[in-house]
């Protein structure tokens, strides 16, 4: 107790038992490193496991919102086409049906497609089928609720155009899956140039005219033969998008009256029959 008392008063110990404490502090942490590396191991494990845990939280995550991303982004496309396809109504004179492509039959060698209008939503064999774009295809085979279409790439697959610059008529021919359409049975002298503009000429009864089929894209001229081989891409990308439009055209009645013609078309773009006694 004196010494307990002495030591508190005039703190005459510290030099003492800061010296046992110089001595002891060692063997206390020897002592104390079992314990310690228990603790820190139990730690690392518990802090490396909710690491884990929480890492592929995060990645299911940015894999749900990626999804979403891409969701999101392919709505926006499909918006878009719809805006377009809906304009291209409002402007168009003539019935149209809107279809959506439901698959590509399994043909290596044909170009076509399946979509979800037949003949009992008023489909025709021949029917066009467009976008916003251009021309995609025509109807070649029709079924109550479905049908198929061959695309402007399939082999062999002709549409009466004409040049948009000079009114020079032709036709242009499918060649196959992934290749040029071709213009063919055109002398050398013929006016074209690359980049013209083809359009629907109309001439066929089965395209209505005026639509954008394909633009030129490489001229070869022949002078031996007196012919050219002329190349062109499709103005619609046929492999894009999933809905388009089915034209349903009758020339007898969807054609516009000449120019010259003292009775203008009506806003239908069918044609007004004339009053008796006018002349």
């Amino acid at each position: 107790m004196a010494l307990m008392i002495v030591d508190f008063q005039i703190k005459s110990l510290d030099f003492i038992r800061n010296q046992v404490n110089f001595v002891l502090r060692p063997l206390e942490r020897l002592v104390l490193l079992p314990v310690d590396l228990i603790v820190n191991s139990s730690d690392y494990f518990t802090t490396r496991s909710a690491l884990e845990h929480e890492n592929a939280a995060i990645k299911l995550r940015q894999t749900e919102l990626s999804l979403l991303a891409n969701q999101a982004a392919l709505l926006s496309v499909e918006n878009q086409n719809l805006r377009n396809l809906l304009e291209l109504q409002k402007k168009t004179s003539f019935k149209t049906i809107p279809v959506e492509i439901l698959f590509n039959p399994p043909n290596p060698i044909s170009q076509r497609i399946v979509i979800n209008r037949g003949q009992n939503q008023g489909l025709r064999l021949g029917s066009p089928i467009a976008n916003d774009a251009g021309i995609l295809g025509q109807v070649v085979r029709l079924f109550d609720n479905s049908a198929e279409v061959s695309l402007l790439e399939d082999r062999d697959f002709a549409v009466p155009v004409l040049v948009a610059r000079n009114g020079l008529r032709a036709a242009v021919v499918g060649t196959g899956r992934g290749k040029h359409l071709e213009l063919r049975y055109l002398p050398v002298a013929s006016d074209l140039e690359v980049g013209d503009i083809l359009l629907t000429s109309g001439v066929d009864g089965v395209y209505p005219p005026g639509f954008a089929v394909a633009v030129i894209s490489k001229i070869e001229r022949n002078t031996e033969q007196n012919a050219s081989n002329v190349f062109c891409n499709p103005i619609a990308e046929v492999n894009r998008h999933l809905q388009a439009l089915a034209i349903i055209y009758d020339p007898q009645l969807d054609a516009k009256p000449a120019a010259t013609s003292a009775n203008p078309p009506s806003s239908t773009g069918r044609r007004q029959t004339r009053p008796k006694g006018q002349p």
